[in-house]
């Protein structure tokens, strides 16, 4: 008897979850041209409920040691999700970071995250800057319980994910499917490959410099021909240094030598929203970044193989194809993107 009560609890509890679970709608993705296959998450796939219970959580300071700061904090929508023109962010002590705070979005395209790597899934990356002392500086067991015990998640944890214990895989699940929304897909660039909008002058000869191996030299490592992503997503040493930079990126975290100095190729979009650039935020403007590739390259060691012009010193652009550069570089601006209201603070 005692066996067929538990079977009957057991039941009722799975169709209590299954049930919960099922008040959910899975999240419709923009038909996208001219990007790869997106990758999914099986283990965690977004879902509309999801997707916002995790844009809820990522303009929440209550996932930092004090409640002071958000992840918002530090990834501005208005900016691509970047720190809006600082070199390096603030953690929860004012202290600064010692990298260049990426942007967010396309995420879902990518097996890798942080400018060495060091995360190879959305999720794993959600847990770092939570806990990391000189970020928000929050024991996960800490953030599980401020969330548990608030009604207004309590039940949105539910209807996500039905009657499971809210921890922190779950609320970085959440997070995740968030960020897996912040797709950037209609700049001026994008109208193009679709014949909704045309290039100028300028805009097309500049896009032509970008994609010449003979000019500018960009689309080995910044797609824009090939693929919409405007990134690889690999690893580079683009020759900033004339020696081995104290900072390994890459190489710090596999520990292999050649790949010292590298560090992960950031997307072209929205590139003149997130100054300032490289890793270490050297370039305050798309014009010095552009004139270090032209002339300011150092052929050093571990410099990557494909930056042929690296014993040249640059690509030795003329000053109208510099211009020309830029002109299509700004094509690049996602303005819906940045202003879309699926993705701005839901607490105003």
């Amino acid at each position: 008897m005692r066996h067929i009560s538990f079977l009957i609890l057991f039941t009722v509890v799975v169709c209590v979850g299954f049930v919960a679970q099922q008040t959910t709608t899975p999240y419709q993705f923009p038909e996208l041209r001219f990007f790869p296959p997106m990758s999914s998450s099986a283990e965690n796939p977004v879902s509309n409920e999801g997707a916002l219970l995790g844009r809820y959580l990522f303009y929440d300071p209550v996932l930092s040691r004090d409640s002071s700061i958000s992840c918002a904090s530090c990834h501005k929508q208005e900016f691509a999700f970047t720190d809006g023109g600082k070199k390096f962010s603030k953690g929860i002590d004012g202290e600064l970071m010692k990298r260049n705070t990426m942007p967010l979005f396309n995420l879902a395209w990518y097996s890798n995250f942080f400018w060495d790597g060091r995360a190879a899934s959305i999720e794993t990356q959600v847990f770092q800057p939570v806990s990391a002392h000189n970020e928000m500086d929050l024991d996960w067991k800490l953030a599980a319980i401020r969330i548990s015990r608030n009604p207004f998640y309590k039940k949105q944890f539910e209807t996500v994910f039905g009657n499971q214990k809210i921890d922190s895989v779950l609320i970085a699940f959440a997070i995740a499917q968030f960020e897996r929304t912040l797709i950037s897909y209609r700049s001026k660039y994008d109208g193009m490959t679709q014949r909704k909008a045309f290039f100028t002058h300028d805009e097309a000869e500049g896009f032509v410099i970008a994609n010449d191996m003979t000019k500018g030299d960009c689309l080995h490592c910044h797609t824009t021909d090939g693929n919409a992503l405007g990134t690889t997503g690999k690893f580079s040493n683009n020759g900033l240094d004339k020696i081995l930079p104290l900072d390994g990126g890459r190489g710090a975290i596999t520990g292999k030598q050649q790949e010292w100095g590298q560090f992960k190729i950031p997307s072209l979009r929205n590139v003149a929203l997130t100054a300032p650039y490289m890793h270490d935020g050297r370039f305050a403007t798309l014009r010095e970044v552009i004139d270090f590739y032209s002339e300011g390259v150092h052929a050093g060691k571990n410099v990557d193989s494909k930056m042929t012009a690296a014993k040249n010193g640059g690509v030795h652009l003329t000053a109208i194809e510099k211009e020309q550069l830029l002109a299509f570089l700004l094509t690049l601006t996602d303005s819906a993107f940045i202003s879309d209201e699926r993705f701005s603070n839901p607490w105003k």
